[in-house]
C-alpha cells in the first residue's frame, strides 16, 4: 500500500470539500438568501459587487477575515475558540457518508459518486450521531463567553435541539422500516420512478421538515439567536472569522437538511423517467453525472423553501416551541411509527 498516494488523495479530497461546500455552496446560500428575501420584500438585493451582485458573498467573507478577532477577557479562551470549529466541523463531516448519484463503472472497478467514502451501510446512523454532537458547539459558545445573553442562547439551543432530535429520529424510523435498510444508497434506489417515500410516509416527512427547521436554528425556530431579547444569542461575543464560521455552519446545515430530505423522501437522484428512454445505461458515468444535477436541483428547491419560510412566518415564543416539540411532534412521530409497523407486519 502506497501511503504517500493515499495521503495525497486525502488532501485533494479535503481541498475539494472545503472549496466546494464551505466556500462556494455557503457563499451561494448567502447570495440566494439575500436575493430571495429582496424578491419577497419587493427590493433589489445585492447588485453592486460584481455582475448582479454575485461577488457580494465573497466580499463579505474577505471582510470577516480582515476584522479584528476579539475574545472577552473573562471568557474561557479554549472553549471560546473550539465552539465555532465544532459547529462548522460537524456541518461538513456529514457529507462524508452522503452519496450524490449511483456508482459507475470505470475500467475494472466501481467508482462511487461521493466526496469521500463509498456506500456506508449505516449512513443514517452516522448523520444522526453527528447532528446530536452539533449542539455542543452552540452550547460551548454560550457558556464560554461569560455573557448572560450568550448563556441563555446556548441553553435555549441545547433544549431546542435535543427536544426536536427525538421527533426527527422517530420520523426516520418509519422510512427505514419501509426501505428495510440503513444505507442511503439503497433507500434512494428503492424510490425509483416516482416511488417516493413521501407518498408512503407523508406524516414522517412533515415531522422531519419541521424538526429540520428547529435543528438548523432557522426561523421560525431561531430562538437561540433571537435578536430582540438576546442581542445575538450564543454568538454575541464573537467577531471576525469565528462569527463567520457560525454563519457558514448555519448555511451548510441548511444545505445538508435539504439534501437529506431529498434523499429520504423525494427519490434522491432518481430521474422522473427510465434512463433507457434517453439512451443512458445504469453504471455509466454520464447517467451518474445527470443524476448528480437532478439531486442538486431538488436540493435547491428545498433551500429556497427554507429561505421562503424565514421571511414569511413569524418567530415562535419559546413555550410554543417546546410545546410543539414535546406535545405535538413527538406523539405524532410515535403514532406514525406504530401505524407503519402494523401495516408492514400485515403486508409482508
Amino acid at each position: 500500500m502506497n501511503w504517500s498516494l493515499l495521503i495525497i488523495e486525502f488532501l485533494i479530497k479535503a481541498i475539494i470539500i472545503l472549496t466546494l461546500i464551505l466556500l462556494i455552496a455557503a457563499a451561494f446560500g448567502v447570495y440566494l438568501e439575500r436575493k430571495v428575501s429582496a424578491w419577497i420584500q419587493n427590493r433589489i438585493g445585492p447588485n453592486r459587487v460584481g455582475p448582479f451582485g454575485l461577488l457580494q458573498p465573497f466580499a463579505d467573507v474577505i471582510k470577516l477575515f480582515l476584522k479584528e478577532d476579539i475574545t472577552p477577557s473573562a471568557a474561557d479562551k479554549l472553549f471560546h475558540r473550539i465552539a465555532p470549529v465544532i459547529s462548522l466541523g460537524v456541518a461538513l463531516s456529514v457529507y462524508a457518508v452522503i452519496p450524490f448519484a449511483e456508482p459507475f463503472e470505470m475500467g475494472n472497478r466501481t467508482v462511487y459518486f461521493a466526496l469521500t467514502t463509498p456506500d456506508v451501510n449505516v449512513g443514517i446512523l452516522f448523520i444522526l450521531a453527528l447532528t446530536s454532537v452539533g449542539v455542543y458547539g452552540i452550547t460551548f459558545a454560550g457558556w464560554s463567553s461569560n455573557n448572560k445573553y450568550s448563556l441563555l442562547g446556548g441553553l435555549r439551543s441545547s433544549a431546542q435541539m435535543i427536544s426536536y432530535e427525538l421527533s426527527m429520529g422517530l420520523s426516520l424510523v418509519g422510512v427505514l422500516l419501509v426501505a428495510q435498510s440503513l444505507s442511503l444508497q439503497e433507500i434512494v434506489q428503492k424510490q425509483a420512478l416516482w416511488n417516493w417515500n413521501v407518498f408512503y410516509q407523508p406524516l414522517a416527512f412533515l415531522i422531519f421538515l419541521v424538526s429540520a427547521f428547529a435543528e438548523t436554528n432557522r426561523a421560525p425556530f431561531d430562538l437561540p439567536e433571537a435578536e430582540p431579547e438576546l442581542v445575538g444569542g450564543y454568538n454575541t461575543e464573537y467577531s471576525g472569522m469565528k462569527f463567520g464560521m457560525f454563519f457558514l455552519a448555519e448555511y451548510a446545515n441548511m444545505f445538508t437538511s435539504s439534501l437529506i430530505i431529498v434523499l429520504l423522501f423525494f427519490g434522491g437522484w432518481n430521474l422522473p423517467i427510465p434512463a433507457e428512454w434517453i439512451g443512458l445505461e445504469h453504471g455509466s458515468f454520464w447517467l451518474s453525472l445527470l443524476q448528480f444535477f437532478v439531486l442538486i436541483i431538488k436540493t435547491l428547491f428545498f433551500v429556497f423553501f427554507f429561505i421562503w419560510v424565514r421571511w414569511s412566518v413569524p418567530r415562535f415564543r419559546y413555550d410554543q416551541l417546546m410545546y410543539l416539540g414535546w406535545k405535538v411532534l413527538l406523539p405524532l412521530a410515535l403514532l406514525n411509527l406504530i401505524i407503519t409497523s402494523i401495516v408492514i407486519y400485515f403486508l409482508r
